[in-house]
């Protein structure tokens, strides 16, 4: 654990008041949201810290994001009003955080919550000292006693007096949670990762699958893709039906469940229901990007064609809502994708997404029995007295005229949909969500030959490289022509990871070099040389109390597992050892934290399998030679988790280490040289491969033999 040195002002925030709300100036659209409330509210600095110190004042840190509903709520009883705004502006200097804008912030008030023994979540409402050391905290507070909470107004008084007559008592809070901060972030490190571990893992964690309505335990009920893709990892090695079923059920519940935007695709962040019906309705780039990916992989070892349907329509939501603008106008878009759309519309959760019977029947006229018996449309609704549209009562697609009359019906109200007030949108550019969709687009794309989609991943892709950094380092968040806050770990993992996709999609070196440039810094600014493994911040990121460190999953997959992935692949691309020894470490360094929780470690070990089996799949020939390119498709058709793909030129060599290293093209009858593949596990390769469909059999086989 790397400790960092306590906010002081600098020379340029001499000048720098509490006085007035300054968050006009921000681009973030959370920070916006709250431009015209009544509180002094100040974005996280330097210059917030120095007034709190001038004043001797605690801090009063909110935390929260542009889609969060209860933020919203929050804001509306409490931040609106007056009367607690005063209060809030005489006791406190209030800082207002986007924590998608600072998830390195996020993460040490929301540890320091958890130890003090409250559940997280957002809003977050800390309170710290000058120095932004907390000492006490919760998360929604309503404006009066309520739902078994104090009110604001009587929370903001006690924590003002005790801060005023009790500083001891502030002092040994402060000192107990930052010396457990950094307990936190001490890894736990151990040798190896057997496959056996990640086997016994899988079954552990597939018996808190609901059997019913799949998905992880009961309400509130969140997708969980890592973890699905670890069942599905597991079932491809030993063909334990129990876990193929459970991932199976659950994507199946979720696509025909409430918590998919039938209409205009993509899925919601979490159910508030254990049935998937009731979504908590914001949008957020990060779940359909992981969700496009596991898609994926389902069709290409089912064909079942739900699947392939809510992928389409996934990605055609996210290309005609979630590109980001340039400039705000509405007519200039960046090429890279937005963060997030909001719950509310109009002051409501859910108002722009639900439909009564009435509407239905109006818009649908003759279509309206049909559409209602297969969506769950009701006179009294589902939800609130209105309808959440779903398929749950028969997941299975029908046959295929009675889905084509239905996909009429969806564009009919659709385009009727588009007349509401729409939810909010936040438009600014994360780096590190933006590598997760960038990857699974590149993934996606030859699998169901969409170019356009490729095109889309190079575009944002070449966006983040060319307008978010400066100087070779990156920067995480990028609105209307601003750049702001210096990138975490998980920007420059997931963007690495995003251009190894894209490298093996395309072929193009650059992608590769890239790759490598971005791993580079990590290891300068990132890596604990001490304890292993990569902080989430980099060692000159100022205004932060500790450098976190964790393998652990989020809503995002950990930058370390991620991280680890992308080194594994560099290892086997490049056959240089240094990455190899790196990810060694980096294993090492996590891999005893499997003895405490494997509930949040599954992005760390799915990468420990690619490290430890890769399937190197190497073509000798040439893109867009139609032989080669056959053999591509035959590739592509294959769900191959631990794949690693290269397409070389005949006579171009591969690393001298590399199993495949000296092999080049097999001759036919004619004596003409032909596109040849090789498929290695370990050391051991295949014999030389010039067919399509029996490179697919030896995929599908997964064995080498010579």
């Amino acid at each position: 654990m790397s400790g960092a040195t306590p906010c002081r002002p600098t020379a340029a925030d001499d000048t720098a008041t509490a006085a007035g709300n300054r968050l006009g100036a921000e681009t973030s659209p959370y920070l916006l949201q709250h431009r015209d409330n009544p509180v002094h509210w100040q974005a996280w600095s330097e210059a917030a810290f120095a007034a709190a110190r001038a004043a001797d004042k605690p801090i009063l840190l909110s935390v929260g994001y542009a889609a969060c509903h209860w933020c919203h709520v929050m804001a509306h009883e409490c931040f609106e009003n007056p009367e607690i705004a005063g209060l809030m502006n005489a006791l406190f200097i209030n800082i207002k955080v986007d924590r998608e804008e600072r998830p390195d912030v996020d993460s040490i008030y929301q540890a320091a919550l958890a130890l003090l023994g409250e559940h997280g979540g957002w809003p977050l409402t800390m309170f710290l000292t000058p120095d932004a050391e907390p000492f006490w905290g919760g998360t929604y507070f309503p404006p009066a006693p309520r739902y078994g909470r104090p009110g604001f107004p009587q929370v903001l008084h006690a924590v003002a007096e005790i801060y005023a007559k009790d500083k001891g008592r502030i002092e040994k809070n402060t000192t107990a949670l930052k010396d457990a901060l950094g307990r936190l972030s001490e890894n736990l490190s151990g040798g190896d990762i057997p496959v056996s571990a990640l086997d016994e893992v899988a079954r552990r964690l597939v018996s808190e699958i609901d059997p019913v309505d799949g998905g992880i335990g009961s309400a509130p009920k969140f997708p969980q893709p890592a973890i699905l893709k670890l069942f599905w990892r597991a079932w491809k090695r030993h063909g334990d039906p129990d876990l193929r079923h459970a991932v199976e059920l659950t994507m199946t519940r979720m696509a025909q469940g409430g918590i998919y935007d039938h209409l205009g695709g993509g899925f919601a962040r979490y159910a508030t229901d254990s049935r998937w019906l009731v979504p908590h309705f914001e949008k957020m780039l990060y779940d359909n990007a992981q969700l496009l990916e596991l898609l994926t992989w389902l069709w290409q070892d089912t064909g079942n064609p739900l699947y392939q349907q809510r992928a389409r329509e996934t990605v055609a939501w996210v290309q005609r809502e979630m590109i980001a603008d340039a400039d705000g106008s509405g007519t200039s878009p960046s090429g890279a994708f937005a963060a997030t759309l909001d719950a509310d519309s109009e002051g409501e959760e859910g108002k722009f997404y639900v439909w009564s019977e009435g509407e239905i029947d109006e818009l649908l006229s003759e279509e309206a029995a049909l559409f209602k018996a297969h969506y769950d449309v009701t006179p009294h609704g589902n939800w609130e007295g209105k309808t959440i549209l779903n398929r749950s009562a028969e997941p299975q697609l029908a046959d295929a005229e009675t889905e084509a009359r239905l996909a009429a019906c969806r564009e009919i109200l659709l385009s009727a949909r588009a007349r509401r007030i729409r939810p909010g949108w936040d438009d600014k550019v994360l780096a590190d969500w933006n590598g997760l969709m960038i990857a699974a687009l590149a993934e996606a794309a030859p699998v169901f030959g969409e170019s356009d989609w490729l095109t889309a991943a190079e575009t944002a892709f070449a966006f983040v490289r060319d307008t978010m950094q400066r100087d070779g380092r990156l920067h995480h968040s990028w609105r209307h022509g601003t750049l702001k806050h210096p990138a975490t770990l998980d920007d420059y993992a997931n963007m690495a990871a995003a251009a190894l996709a894209l490298h093996e999609a395309t072929g193009e070196a650059d992608y590769l070099t890239q790759a490598e440039a971005w791993v580079e810094v990590l290891d300068r600014h990132y890596w604990d040389a001490e304890n292993g493994g990569y902080f989430l911040t980099a060692d000159d990121t100022p205004d932060l109390i500790l450098r976190t460190k964790t393998a652990y999953d989020s809503a995002v997959p950990a930058g370390n597992g991620t991280v680890l992935g992308v080194l594994a692949r560099l290892f086997y691309l490049t056959g240089k050892p240094a990455y190899r020894e790196r990810a060694d470490a980096l294993t090492n360094a996590f891999s005893g934290e499997l003895t405490r929780n494997v509930f949040p470690l599954a992005s760390f070990l799915n990468s420990a399998e690619l490290l430890a089996s890769a399937t190197q799949v190497v073509i000798v020939g040439r893109r867009g030679d139609a032989a080669t390119d056959a053999l591509l498709a035959a590739v592509t058709k294959t769900c191959l988790p631990n794949r690693v793909l290269q397409v070389i030129a005949p006579g171009e060599a591969l690393p001298a280490g590399h199993p495949a290293a000296g092999k080049g093209q097999a001759v036919g009858p004619d004596n003409a040289a032909r596109a040849t593949a090789y498929v290695c596990h370990g050391p051991a390769c295949s014999l030389p491969i010039t067919g399509p469909d029996a490179l697919a059999e030896a995929l599908a086989a997964g064995k080498a033999t010579a």
